[in-house]
């Protein structure tokens, strides 16, 4: 398999859809995991070949049976009684409907009971499970919100306007509007609903579903986001292709009733007659729910490399060789480009050869586990939605490279080692991402109170890059850090105080296309008073900084 093999989100998508059974779960979190699915597809399609080899010959057998059965069957009809007559017409007839019966019923029997076998029983190979299908069905959703993807593009295998992949088929986006019906995401399933009838209504193939099917979860969908109207009408749609549909039947005096009472509402508050006071006017107050949509919209926007950092940082930025810290950089610099400054984040190019790259995805991908996040409550590690990922720990007593690579960190941060985890390397899945987040614990949080203090600093190694999206942004500052593969970003979280620094609040956006690798080093307080002392200011973590606002990209 190709290293580089770039796996559409798609694609996984529908691989997970024709193979998804009930066995081990969580492949959707690493591509890496996704792409052993390819193994399990090849293996299907050789034993469907020899199934469909044994099928042919078995169905041949079974024609030749029912060519026996017309041939006999329209002699019999011609003259009954002479026919049934003879004693061997009778005990042939006898025959067919027992034991050449039973044969024929075996034979069919036999034939799904095969497909069944070597489609599911492989021990040698990874099946997805339903919560992988549900996964990937997420993905697409959440890929479609923050790239601004239209629902019919990627149903038929587009991204902005080019065809990355197979057309989806009526199939697909029905079984895609389904998993997401089943997880409450009901705008999102009426919208692959709606594909699904379209695209059923122009194949003419047959399913295991019908219109009707389709038509129900529409309309069901419409009354679930309180638009009855449009439930009434979609069922009146389901009416018309079936008359007889029991629930739809129900659903209607239900409907009707609905909208006569919120039209009686309607129209008594258009009378005033609302039975109680006027209300009062409320002091207008920001909510943490307008925060989080305020970033919400800032996360995408940056995702979607439309925002850009003010001329004013900008020209301040510069690109130079960094020759301090260690006097071994004075014979090997490093390229060095400052992305920011006040927060500064900087990128350092070509810290990473190929050949570690390689060695360290060879190390982590065995032992690879989902992502986790620390509970600010307990301070235990747990998974969480907002991080589609897999992970894994690699020490320095493990391999001589990693060793090198930690001795590579401190050369470019000029911070001491001594309290630095391990190396992390992770696989972003399908859609893959890492929502707004800091690296550093709250003072609310207990995360790292039994370590060697917080977390100093953050030096992000891309060992990939991506075709789209997977952008490392700051949604505080306005900035989108695009992955490159073999360099590195490093920020600092604290403030000289050693309290966090709030405006390093970042993400990781999902993966449009691609497979994006990274490892992360992160630095303690321990070890680093004499490296990174205080300063006469003593900023406290709720200390925020005069950050110029970024631009629209199309405003310059």
């Amino acid at each position: 398999m190709t290293r580089n093999l770039k796996i559409l989100p798609i694609l996984c998508f529908l691989i997970l859809l024709n193979l998804c059974i009930r066995t081990q779960a969580e492949l959707f979190t690493a591509i890496a995991e996704v792409e052993h699915l390819l193994e399990t597809h090849k293996r299907i399609i050789d034993d469907l070949d020899h199934y469909i080899d044994k099928e042919e010959r078995r169905l041949a057998t079974l024609k030749r049976h029912l060519n026996i059965y017309k041939t006999e069957h329209e002699r019999a009809m011609e003259d009954i009684p002479n026919y049934l007559g003879n004693p061997i017409n009778a005990f042939t007839l006898i025959k067919r409907l027992t034991t050449d019966l039973d044969h024929i019923e075996s034979s069919i029997k036999i034939g799904t009971e095969y497909i069944k076998n070597i489609t599911m029983n492989h021990e040698d190979v990874k099946y997805p499970a339903l919560e992988d299908l549900t996964g990937a069905a997420q993905a697409l959703t959440r890929l479609q919100k923050t790239y601004n993807l239209d629902v019919k593009d990627l149903a038929e295998g587009k991204l902005n306007g080019v065809a990355y992949s197979t057309p989806m088929s009526a199939g697909d986006c029905y079984e895609l509007g389904r998993a997401l019906y089943n997880e409450r995401d009901y705008i999102n399933a009426r919208a692959w609903m709606m594909e699904a009838l379209r695209k059923y209504e122009e194949e003419n193939v047959p399913y295991p579903f019908t219109e009707v099917d389709i038509l129900e979860y529409i309309s069901f969908s419409y009354y679930l986001l309180g638009d009855t109207r449009s439930a009434l009408e979609w069922t009146n749609k389901l009416l018309a292709v079936d008359p007889k549909h029991v629930r739809a039947k129900g659903n209607v005096p239900h409907y009707k009733k609905s909208i006569e009472e919120e039209e009686a509402r309607l129209r008594k508050e258009r009378r005033g007659e609302t039975g109680s006071d006027e209300p009062k006017e409320k002091p207008v107050e920001v909510t943490e729910t307008d925060s989080y949509a305020k970033e919400r919209s800032a996360y995408e926007a940056l995702c979607r490399g439309e925002m850009d950092i003010p001329v004013a940082v900008s020209k301040r930025l510069t690109c130079r060789y960094l020759t301090e810290n260690h006097p071994f950089l004075r014979l090997a610099p490093i390229k060095m480009e400052m992305m920011y400054l006040s927060p500064d984040v900087v990128v350092f190019h070509d810290v990473l050869s190929d050949g570690e790259i390689e060695q360290i995805k060879r190390m982590a991908q065995p032992r690879f586990k989902r992502a986790v996040v620390h509970d600010p409550k307990t301070g235990e590690l747990v998974p969480a939605h907002y991080r589609i990922s897999k992970s894994s720990w690699l020490r320095d007593s493990e391999s001589e490279t990693i060793a090198r690579i930690t001795r590579r960190v401190s050369h470019m941060t000029g911070l001491s080692m001594d309290s630095a985890e391990e190396l992390q390397v992770v696989n972003y899945g399908i859609g893959g991402h890492y929502e707004p987040h800091y690296d550093f614990a709250r003072k609310r949080e207990n995360a790292f109170s039994k370590g060697s203090g917080n977390r100093i600093a953050t030096v992000l190694f891309y060992m990939s890059d991506v075709a789209q999206g997977g952008a490392t942004v700051f949604t505080e500052l306005g900035l989108s850090v695009f992955p490159q593969r073999r360099a590195a970003a490093f920020w600092l979280n604290l403030h000289p105080s050693g309290e966090g620094d709030l405006a390093t609040r970042h993400a990781a956006c999902p993966v449009l296309q691609g497979s994006k690798w990274v490892s992360n080093k992160w630095i303690h307080q321990g070890g680093q008073e004499l490296l990174f002392p205080c300063n006469l200011e003593y900023q406290e973590e709720g200390f925020v900084r005069k950050i110029l606002r970024p631009v629209p990209k199309t405003s310059r």
